[in-house]
């Protein structure tokens, strides 16, 4: 009976266990001090990088009074990315009491992810989109080449000028297309256009050529496969349309599913369209009480 007593306690404590236990809110990562402009816990920007954009982010806030800080931390613990980066730009509470004019850059290095977090002051000029365009296309290519400083660089200016209003948007680079790539492409052109052209050539002999050429043409990649692929197919469906006709005995039946005159120029029918350390940072640097209301954008590399 003791036993028994004894082993219901046990179920029970396991039973509380799993179902308790995992319910219970994880613990709440720690925001850090506000040690400079530039706080990397994770030790992946080198002194002379911190320093350049503490010194430039020191100017921009000179001249403008709006607080832009980067926090680097190696992990966010489990903890939403949203969630911790928002208590870190409250707390930090960036920009101006009133003016709300603060910017964090948040990098999380093991989960890969990136925010920027708006003040209300700043949601007019760095709004959500074009901060999701300066993750996309100014910071994570950096960051998936092993350039960390250069994405972190190339963030807090494309922060500072768009709220200067001189941004410009990164060059994409240029599309890069493996020779078998391209040749698969073409013959796959070739292929198509030859059978839209046969089967327009029921129709019309001429008409066939034309449409299967030029659909060809448009399938290809680039300009010289594209015209490779149209002049082989024009060619192509001229020749087995010839050999169709001496076939049929020189007479082309008009039961097909088009007719020949809709198809005539002559009366138009067919028609074309068309990451609690950071270096060198100030000394007294703090957040001047502004508040953020969670504009701005994530994004991971």
């Amino acid at each position: 009976m003791w036993l028994m007593r004894r082993a219901g306690w046990a179920v029970l404590a396991g039973w509380l266990w799993v179902t308790l236990v995992p319910s219970l809110p994880a613990r709440a990562l720690n925001v850090p001090p506000l040690s400079g402009r530039v706080v990397d816990l994770a030790h992946v920007l080198p002194p002379a990088t911190t320093t350049q954009l503490s010194e430039t982010l020191q100017a921009h806030e000179t001249k403008t009074s709006n607080q832009v800080a980067v926090l680097i931390v190696p992990s966010l613990e489990d903890e939403p990315l949203f969630d911790f980066s928002h208590r870190v730009a409250t707390t930090w509470k960036l920009g101006a009491k009133g003016t709300d004019n603060g910017v964090l850059l948040l990098i999380a290095i093991k989960e890969r992810t990136i925010r920027l977090e708006v003040g209300y002051g700043l949601e007019g000029v760095l709004t959500d989109a074009r901060s999701a365009q300066i993750i996309r296309n100014d910071i994570a290519p950096k960051f998936r080449a092993g350039d960390v400083p250069g994405g972190v660089t190339a963030g807090v200016l494309a922060v500072l000028h768009t709220i200067e209003g001189t941004y410009q948007a990164p060059e994409p680079p240029p599309a890069f297309h493996s020779k078998g790539e391209v040749i698969a492409n073409t013959i796959f052109a070739v292929i198509l256009g030859l059978g839209i052209g046969l089967f327009f050539s029921r129709a019309h002999r001429v008409v066939g050529p034309v449409v299967g050429g030029g659909l060809s043409f448009l399938v290809a990649p680039w300009v010289v496969p594209a015209l490779i692929a149209g002049a082989v197919s024009l060619v192509l469906i001229s020749l087995m349309g010839g050999m169709g006709n001496a076939m049929g005995g020189g007479r082309r039946s008009r039961s097909g599913p088009f007719d020949d005159t809709w198809f005539s120029s002559r009366h138009g029918g067919w028609g074309s369209g068309g990451l609690g350390e950071s270096f060198g940072g100030s000394g007294g640097f703090s957040g001047g009480g502004g508040d953020f209301g969670g504009g701005g954008a994530s994004g991971d590399w």
